[in-house]
């Protein structure tokens, strides 16, 4: 066996999607999420504020402070909040934003809550804003205030909460009110992650499924995840179930390219969606400027899956830029996508 060869013991879902799926909870996906923090990869300045707010949390003896995580879907804000939660040896309790129709809806989450439990919200910028006013004294002041009858008979109560912790995740931070964002203690944002990381975590997730790969194999992987940790493991399983049927079970440079290749992402990590998305710029309204609402409905798309799920990479490798008159294509979209470029949209 070479000496680059890793070797470990041993209805098509939109495969690159930033956003949760039903696979993403098999048990196999869910076992490759570390515990601990130290197992945690990348994202070492967000890892190392939370070892020190643990550590200390700890020696105090209290919960954590507040905690708010803001990045781009899949880079790992519903991982940390399981750490965090194992770390402080607190029961985790997982919500959303959008389930939480109504102030009763979290006051009975609040009330069964115990000391040090840890309470996480993800999509947090999407809570109704008469759900966010009930959090103001449940953050602040570990209390929720009830109203009894109306007009001149109205009186409140306050009930007491046990010192919890909240961690909200929000891939959109701007919609946060500045009350809600103000009584997070500790607000850190997620970046994309670097080839170098998701390849540590190709080798990581490999163990973990008994699978074997090659170096060149786990850098491929990592060039086509987009810099996110959710879809380098989607892409890994479905390259995978590849090379054990049309290969020899060894995951390398060229049973990714194939395998993928029938999935419809490219070498940069491009999928059909976001090649539509580029097109549509360039033949529909010759390169932008152009509003995110005119290409949503040119693709018949939500606004949210756009700004939320195809954006933030195509910006981070510039293939577009925004603009206060809309959205643009830069010359390297051009030339990846094999148009001819129209000079004067780049005078």
């Amino acid at each position: 066996m070479p000496d680059d060869v890793f070797t470990y013991s041993s209805d098509k879902p939109e495969l690159v999607s930033g956003s949760a799926q039903p696979q993403d909870q098999d048990v196999e996906i869910l076992s490759l999420r570390p515990e601990r923090l130290g197992d945690y990869v990348g994202q070492n300045e967000v890892v190392e504020t939370l070892k020190i707010a643990i550590e200390a949390a700890k020696q105090r003896g209290e919960p954590i402070d507040h905690v708010l995580l803001h990045g781009p879907p899949g880079l790992g804000k519903t991982t940390l909040a399981h750490i965090i939660a194992n770390e402080m040896r607190g029961k985790l309790t997982v919500t959303s934003g959008p389930a939480l129709e109504k102030g009763g809806d979290l006051i009975g989450i609040l009330t069964h809550l115990e000391d040090g439990d840890i309470l996480f919200i993800d999509e947090i910028h999407r809570m109704p804003k008469t759900v966010e006013e009930f959090m103001y004294p449940a953050m602040e002041d570990f209390a929720v205030d009830f109203v009894f009858d109306k007009g001149v008979h109205a009186r409140t109560h306050r009930y007491r909460l046990k010192r919890f912790t909240l961690v909200g995740a929000t891939t959109r931070v701007g919609l946060l009110s500045a009350p809600l964002r103000d009584r997070f203690g500790i607000f850190r944002s997620l970046d994309f992650y670097s080839e170098n990381d998701l390849v540590k975590i190709v080798k990581r997730s490999a163990v973990l499924l008994r699978v074997k790969v090659e170096r060149q194999g786990a850098e491929e992987l990592a060039q086509r995840s987009r810099g996110t940790p959710r879809i380098v493991n989607r892409l890994l399983k479905r390259v995978r179930d590849y090379t054990q049927v049309r290969a020899d079970g060894v995951i390398s440079k060229t049973s990714v390219s194939e395998a993928l290749k029938l999935e419809g992402v490219d070498d940069k990590g491009l999928t059909d969606l976001d090649r539509r998305y580029l097109n549509t710029i360039i033949k529909f309204y010759r390169g932008g400027p152009v509003g995110i609402e005119a290409i949503a409905a040119t693709l018949q798309e939500e606004n949210d899956t756009l700004v939320d799920i195809v954006e933030p990479y195509l910006l981070k490798i510039g293939f577009i830029t925004r603009t206060s008159s809309g959205r643009k294509t830069s010359e390297a979209a051009y030339r990846h996508l094999g148009v001819a470029v129209q000079e004067k949209i780049f005078r």
